[in-house]
C-alpha cells in the first residue's frame, strides 16, 4: 500500500488562517477524488473538527450527499495531559487513519506543544499561513526594528528546521515548505512590498517557497456553519445565492492547491 502523504497547516500564531487553509485543502483533495483522513490538534478549538460535524449534519438534513474524510477524534482533554500520554494517543491516531488514506491533513493549534512538533516531524508537506502583516512575520524572521533588514530566523522557523533535520535523518527523505501569502488586502501598500521583500530574504535563507492563500472573502465565513467550502458548491449544495464572487473564490482554490502540488478536482471546482 501506497504511504500517505502528509500535509501539516502550522503556525505557532494564532488568528493567521490554519483552519480555514486545512479546510479548503481537505474538501477540494476530497473533489479530487482523494481519501484524505483529518487530526484536529487545535485540541481546545478544535475548529476543523467542528467544521465537518457541521458537514455531516448540513448534508443528512438536506438530503444531499457530499464526499467526507476519515477523521479520528482527539479529545480536548487531552490538552492538559502530560506530554507523554498526549504523545500516546496521537501517534496511536495518526498510524490508524494513515492506513486508511492517500492523504493525511493534520491542523495544528497556535502554539508550541509536543504533538505538533511531532506531526511536523512527519509532514511530506508543511503550509504556513500568513497574515499580511509583520506581526505574523515576525513568528518566521525577526528584522531590525531601525533598518527593517532581516536579522534572524524566528521560533516557527527553527520548528521547522528542526522537522526537516529529523526528517532526513530518520528516512532521507525532504519536507517541502510553503508559506501562504493570506488575506492579502485587496489594494497594494507600501508595507506589502517591505513585507514581500523581508519574506522572499527569508525564503533563502531558510528554504521554503512562497504561495498565493486566499483572500478575506465573505464566502469563506458565510459557508463555514454549513460545514462547505467553494468546492462544494453544485446545482444540489447552494446554501447561498451565487455571484461573481464565488467564481473567482473558485479560482484561489484552484490557485492554492496548484501552488502546493495537490491534485485539485480541477473540473470539480469549477463554476457551476
Amino acid at each position: 500500500m501506497a504511504q500517505a502523504k502528509v500535509i501539516v497547516v502550522g503556525n505557532e500564531k494564532g488568528g493567521a488562517g490554519k483552519s480555514t487553509i486545512a479546510i479548503h485543502l481537505a474538501t477540494g483533495l476530497l473533489h479530487g477524488g482523494g481519501r484524505v483522513a483529518i487530526l484536529d490538534l487545535d485540541l481546545r478549538q478544535q475548529s476543523m473538527g467542528h467544521f465537518f460535524a457541521h458537514r455531516a449534519a448540513w448534508l443528512a438534513a438536506n438530503g444531499v450527499s457530499a464526499p467526507m474524510p476519515v477523521e479520528h477524534h482527539l479529545a480536548a482533554e487531552l490538552a492538559r495531559a502530560p506530554d507523554a500520554e498526549a504523545m500516546a494517543h496521537f501517534e496511536d491516531a495518526f498510524e490508524k487513519v494513515s492506513n486508511l488514506a492517500d492523504y493525511v491533513l493534520i491542523d495544528t493549534p497556535g502554539g508550541d506543544t509536543a504533538i505538533s512538533r511531532a506531526a511536523h516531524g512527519l509532514a511530506d508537506l508543511i503550509v504556513t499561513p500568513m497574515n499580511d502583516s509583520f506581526v505574523d512575520f515576525d513568528m518566521l524572521g525577526i528584522v531590525d526594528p531601525v533598518t527593517l533588514d532581516l536579522k534572524r530566523p524566528s521560533l516557527y522557523s527553527e520548528t521547522v528546521w528542526n522537522s526537516r533535520k529529523v526528517k532526513a535523518a530518520a528516512s532521507g527523505k525532504s519536507i517541502d515548505w510553503v508559506v501562504l501569502r493570506n488575506r492579502l488586502a485587496p489594494t497594494e501598500a507600501r508595507n506589502r512590498k517591505r513585507l514581500d521583500e523581508r519574506v522572499q530574504a527569508l525564503s533563502r535563507r531558510v528554504g521554503f517557497r512562497v504561495g498565493p492563500g486566499l483572500r478575506d472573502r465573505v464566502i469563506y465565513r458565510e459557508l463555514f456553519p454549513f460545514g462547505l467550502t467553494i468546492a462544494d458548491l453544485s446545482p444540489t449544495i447552494r446554501p447561498v445565492a451565487m455571484s461573481l464572487q464565488h467564481v473567482a473564490a473558485r479560482q484561489e482554490l484552484r490557485a492554492l492547491m496548484g501552488s502546493l502540488g495537490l491534485a485539485s478536482g480541477g473540473e470539480l471546482l469549477a463554476a457551476q
